[in-house]
């Protein structure tokens, strides 16, 4: 047998039997104390509410999936490589060690005993030592990565008032057990001769060479190997029993938060039941458990703050600091051990709140756990969604607390008059709902139908901002001319369009909003047509994804709510809902609006709504709009998915808030001085009424009325048509 053939090593040189059995001991108590701590800390979740969402069907589907999104850092290569490229180096490092050390003792404590003899030997075990040596280094590489964006500046996106010593802990944790690995086998390489040819395990022969340059002898290596390598084990397994209490736990929680993640998250809320319990957030009691354990799947790594445009305009929400509040929080009331191992809660002012029993309101104004204006703050745009790598999904928490505020009638005065005038007259304007309609009257060329009297094609929901708003009736105006162009079939509802009841509902009117999907889908089932167009993406988001969830028959016996149905509209989307950028691209494509696509010469931008593109992945259809008319279209540095809202969703298109900057005005700056295109910018393309009105409104207040023009793709079309 050559030297090759014959290679291995023995596991534990220079401990003796006393040290083995100590060994085996100690990983015992280590594995079964992170086994309670795992336990323990999946039984806090189940002391949670229901989830109204089922979020284990299907469940070996979802792991795979799951398995799939976390094994391909999918998540974190979005938007930074950086962070995608360590991430993976870490996580494969950590996965390829841990398997290595099962193999081996599969080895030892199973194969060895039943065989009597190893297959931790020869090419084998030349091929494990080539792998453990390439993946350790990519893990201490990745680690490293981590440490030099932590520490670099001590500031950013990776520093808050949750940033703690169990941060700095876990990081140099892991950079110590990978270095330590190395330690310890580049001294056994050292101190036993048999090992001197082992070029496969290339850093420990390295850091051998090293050593021995420095003065180490065999006999000094093996003098000291017993102390570095206890003094390896002990850390590992003091990491292995601490990964359930602290941040190291996120490896498991943060999988468990992907299998459970619901696809559609944020853009259909869930449903609450009739009696409405447990559908606020009067104590962490009425939280689910999916909700519970989006607060340790949070791994501090600020990317939703660093997305959030309330944040970045100056307004009061870290979406980071809300959800890791409220597991602060629910860590200091708990008298679960694992629980409540993270220190006290983070009051709303920064400081360390006492543990009070559970007493402390979630939310309020003051001295509850968030702050309400944390709450009127968000824009449920959902970027803190889009950019969170372990599916945590913010809104659902945050639509709970306002909902509260509602209940206790704690809102902005503003909201209150919204809600009154959506109640009393149907829209948001508190005009009168005969008057919906009158926005057609001067389309003297064009005749709008009206949809309860005939059948039609494109049942159209025009929505309140082009019905009563003076500068969104042009682009109703300008969409009524495309579709009479495309000699397409179109009709109205007249006074019986109300409010959708999108931004309704995440403000926190839960009921409200339920009146309104009652109305519609009755006045829907009254009237004949192939599909519902929206002009609003709020709208179309709602009336697509909301409308079919709502359960009418558990509020059947209601004497509160004005609609007579039980049965579900629309639940297996038999009825096709669009925004009508999506119907009306189709009609230029067959050809309906005879447009060369040379017809413009315009240099314009794109703003991707948050309702048309994060919630419901619409991007494509409004530049392919834009594009046929012959306009110039230059991306912004914030567009698709990383689009920056306009600061209208959430009710924040009926409040004022105190901000450094509006979020229509930075928009706007992005436009005219980060495009490529730079100031050559004409016109600054929107494909949603309520950004239309905040952007005209931020073209005033930021003084960019001299700088860019605000159109909409309808009325950007419409001119194509009619050059």
């Amino acid at each position: 047998m050559t030297p090759l053939q014959a290679a291995t090593r023995e596991t534990f040189w220079t401990i003796g039997p006393v040290g083995k059995a100590a060994f085996y001991w100690l990983a015992a108590v280590a594995i079964l104390v992170f086994l309670y701590g795992v336990y323990a800390r999946f039984a806090a979740y189940a002391r949670g509410s229901a989830d109204p969402r089922d979020r284990l069907s299907d469940l070996p589907k979802r792991v795979v999936t799951a398995t799939k999104t976390v094994l391909a850092n999918e998540n974190q290569f979005d938007g930074d490589v950086y962070t995608g490229v360590m991430h993976t180096f870490v996580l494969w490092g950590f996965l390829t060690l841990l398997v290595a050390t099962t193999i081996l003792g599969f080895d030892i404590d199973v194969y060895r005993p039943i065989a009597g003899e190893s297959f931790w030997v020869g090419d084998f075990y030349l091929a494990y030592q080539f792998v453990v040596d390439a993946f350790g280094l990519l893990f201490v590489v990745g680690v490293g990565m981590a440490m030099a964006r932590r520490y670099r500046a001590r500031e950013g996106r990776l520093w808050g008032k949750h940033t703690s010593f169990e941060d700095d802990a876990f990081v140099w944790t892991l950079f110590a057990l990978g270095v330590g690995g190395f330690v310890v086998q580049a001294l056994g390489i050292v101190g036993q001769p048999a090992r001197a040819d082992e070029t496969v395990s290339f850093i420990g022969m390295a850091m051998a060479t090293g050593m021995e340059a420095a003065g180490l002898t065999p006999g000094g290596a093996a003098a000291i190997y017993g102390v570095v390598w206890w003094s390896h084990s002990l850390l590992a397994f003091a990491f292995i029993a601490w990964i359930p209490y602290a941040k190291p736990f996120h490896m498991i929680s943060s999988f468990a938060n992907v299998v459970a993640r619901d696809e559609q998250a944020g853009a259909r809320l869930p449903n609450v039941p009739a009696d409405l319990d447990h559908t606020n957030a009067e104590s962490l009691d009425d939280f689910t458990w999916k909700e519970l354990m989006d607060g340790d799947a949070c791994t501090k790594c600020g990317r939703c703050t660093d997305a959030c445009p309330a944040d970045t305009v100056g307004r009061n929400l870290d979406p980071r600091n809300v959800i890791l509040d409220l597991k602060a929080y629910r860590e200091s009331v708990s008298d679960d051990p694992v629980a409540g191992s993270g220190g006290g809660p983070v009051a709303t002012d920064g400081g360390t709140a006492a543990s009070d029993g559970g007493t402390v309101p979630i939310v309020a104004d003051e001295g509850g756990v968030i702050d309400a204006e944390s709450m009127e703050s968000c824009m449920s745009c959902m970027a803190c969604m889009d950019a969170c790598p372990v599916d945590i999904e913010h809104l659902t928490s945050f639509t709970k607390m306002n909902r509260q505020l509602v209940d206790e009638g704690a809102v902005d005065s503003n909201l209150q008059g919204v809600f009154q005038d959506v109640m009393g007259k149907g829209n948001t304007f508190g005009e009168s709902q005969s008057a919906r309609g009158d926005w057609a009257d001067d389309l003297d060329d064009v005749d709008v139908p009206d949809a309860r009297e005939e059948s039609v094609e494109y049942l159209w929901y025009v929505g309140d901002y082009p019905s009563f708003d003076d500068r969104n009736k042009k682009v109703a105006r300008a969409l009524a001319r495309l579709f009479d162009e495309a000699d397409v079939s179109f009709g109205i509802l007249f006074d019986d369009e109300k409010t959708d009841g999108n931004d309704i509902r995440r403000i926190g009117e839960e009921f409200l909003y339920l009146e309104l999907a009652g109305h519609h889908v009755e006045t829907f089932a009254d009237c004949e047509f192939e599909q519902i167009v929206c002009t609003d993406p709020h709208s179309y988001n709602t009336i697509k994804n909301e409308y079919p969830e709502v359960d009418f028959a558990e509020f059947a016996d209601d004497p509160m709510m004005p609609f007579d149905r039980e049965d579900p509209w629309n639940p297996d989307g038999e009825v096709d809902v669009s925004h009508w950028t999506q119907v009306v691209e189709e009609l230029v494509d067959a050809g309906r609006l005879d447009l060369s696509g040379d017809e413009l010469d315009y240099t314009v931008t794109y703003h991707d709504p948050c309702h048309l593109g994060r919630y419901n992945d619409e991007y494509e259809a409004p530049r392919q709009l834009i594009e046929a008319t012959g306009a110039e279209l230059y991306e912004m540095p914030r567009s698709r998915d990383d689009s920056f809202c306009c600061g209208g969703g959430g009710g924040g298109l009926w409040t004022e808030h105190e901000e450094e900057v509006k979020p229509s005005e930075e928009r706007l700056r992005e436009a005219v001085e980060d495009t490529d295109a730079g100031a050559a910018i004409e016109k600054f393309v929107v494909a949603c009424p309520m950004c239309t009105t905040m952007f005209e409104d931020g073209r005033k207040t930021g003084d960019f009325e001299d700088d860019v023009e605000i159109v909409d793709v309808a009325e950007l079309l419409i001119e194509a048509v009619e050059a």
